[in-house]
């Protein structure tokens, strides 16, 4: 993975440091992480760091198609690595699980946006809001 990052970052005018391979580890690690969270993780290794380079190391990051983002808060974005299956979130309202779900699940509705509306989905930015049955069966 290093040489293959090394390379893909040299192609674009970027160096692979510590930093980089870092952030990208604790992506990783964490399955979904804020910049806050993966900071914290980078933070275990190499105490220097600060957000501001996650936010900059992220966007690299994602720019070569390592990692992708998604908003399962009104806060910060939440990122994955795409060494992952491809999938969307679904987040509960009240306890704020996050359950990922398989594109095809949402294949009849993104078939239906294209062909209607010329719209082609990008699923793996998607999240949808509604409320867990484990919340449902509370009320």
């Amino acid at each position: 993975m290093s040489e293959d990052l090394a390379a893909r970052l040299h192609s674009l005018g970027y160096r692979l440091t510590p930093q980089r391979q870092l952030v990208l580890r604790a992506v990783e690690k964490l399955g979904h992480g804020t910049p806050d969270e993966i900071l914290a993780e980078v933070q275990q290794h190499a105490s220097a760091v600060n957000v501001s380079t996650i936010y900059r190391t992220l966007e690299v990051l994602e720019e070569l198609g390592l990692v992708r983002h998604t908003h399962l808060s009104d806060r910060a974005p939440t990122y994955h690595s795409v060494t992952d299956h491809e999938h969307f979130h679904l987040v509960c309202r009240n306890c704020h699980r996050v359950i990922s779900v398989d594109p095809e699940v949402a294949a009849p509705l993104t078939k239906a946006l294209e062909q209607q509306h010329g719209f082609v989905v990008d699923v793996g930015h998607l999240a949808i809001f509604g409320e867990c049955v484990e919340c449902d069966q509370d009320d």
